[in-house]
């Protein structure tokens, strides 16, 4: 049995659907003050809206291209105790559209971290293993390296310049450290020396200075995997309406798969954009702003979920595919009831 200490994972991740109004609105119902917010419109062709404590309200980037760091106060202009409130910005409040929120809590607006060769500004949530971190690149000296805080040695890390037009980095722990995968882009792993070929440790990871511009600010999402909480693994699919069941020790309420092999995207699945029993449908992709299409693609079970789709994005028969995963439910906590997980 996958015995987790976090019996209610729904106070560090969730997931929140609501409907735009194209004026400011409150959203509530998150179960905590989110620090990291990820906002995409499932009706519209509209980009993906990332912001943090870290950074600061009003501050958007995007994981569907390059586009550097920028300002609109009618983004989303405050984090509170159980949502956060979101101006008039069609992307993430168009009057009329289905909107889904991606939310994770960190440690508020961080605080300084000197583990590094360089210092850091980190906000960290060391139960749930997820950590923000914002650096500034120094090209004084070949390679740089962060604190994270997360005590723990990271499986996923999302990173970007925010002053420079350069990819979102995604270091997957299943790939390896000479290679990266690029969040918005369908590329197949490529070879790079991003993190100067220096797999991270439990307080620090690596980047090859010339990676970014000098003096740019980068953000880093750095990810632990916490048993029957979060799992950051991979799949071979087999080319099957019937595939592959995947192990998680945990209930999903949150997916990311990509084939890494391979061309294609990053798809994204969660427990709230479908019906509430299998299977689950409602995809969307991290390297494009467009609306939520349906089609049946895996099952959401006690212990992990099974792909019920023979597409070659999702299950290319012999293809090697990397996976995020956060859990609605663990199978078995070891705190409060200990009730079995159970299939939606």
């Amino acid at each position: 049995m996958a015995y987790s200490s976090i019996s209610k994972p729904s106070l560090h991740f969730n997931v929140k659907l609501y409907t735009g109004t194209g004026s400011t609105q409150s959203i509530t119902g998150v179960g905590f003050q989110p620090d990291w917010v990820w906002i995409k419109n499932r009706s519209t062709s509209h980009d993906h809206i990332l912001t943090d404590a870290v950074r600061g309200v009003t501050k958007d980037i995007r994981s569907n291209n390059t586009d550097v760091e920028s300002t609109d106060s009618n983004g989303l202009t405050a984090f509170g105790a159980d949502g956060f409130t979101v101006g008039s910005k069609v992307n993430i409040n168009n009057s009329g559209s289905n909107i889904v929120s991606w939310n994770w809590k960190a440690n508020g607006a961080g605080s300084a971290n000197s583990d590094g060769s360089q210092s850091s500004t980190v906000s960290v949530n060391t139960t749930a293993g997820f950590s923000i971190v914002k650096f500034v690149n120094n090209q004084s000296y070949t390679t740089n390296t962060f604190g994270h805080g997360l005590g723990a040695v990271p499986k996923v890390i999302l990173m970007r310049s925010l002053d420079s037009a350069y990819n979102w980095d995604v270091y997957h722990h299943k790939i390896a450290v000479s290679k990266r995968l690029i969040l918005n882009s369908t590329s197949a792993e490529a070879s790079s020396t991003y993190m100067n070929s220096t797999s991270p440790t439990n307080q620090v990871f690596t980047v090859k200075s010339d990676e970014f511009d000098t003096n740019d600010n980068c953000i880093a999402y750095c990810f632990a995997e916490k048993k029957g909480y979060s799992k950051f693994g991979y799949y071979k699919g087999n080319g099957n309406a019937d595939g592959p069941f995947i192990y998680c020790g945990f209930q999903p309420a949150f997916i990311i798969a990509k084939k890494y092999s391979a061309t294609g995207p990053f798809h994204i699945y969660d427990k709230e954009r479908a019906n509430p029993f299998n299977v689950v449908s409602g995809k969307l992709v991290t390297n494009a702003g467009t609306a939520e299409a349906v089609g049946v693609e895996c099952d959401f079970l006690s212990n992990g979920f099974k792909i019920r789709a023979s597409g070659s994005d999702f299950n290319a028969d012999g293809t090697d595919f990397m996976y995020m995963a956060f859990a609605e439910e663990p199978l078995v906590a070891n705190v409060g009831a200990g009730i079995p997980a159970t299939a939606r």
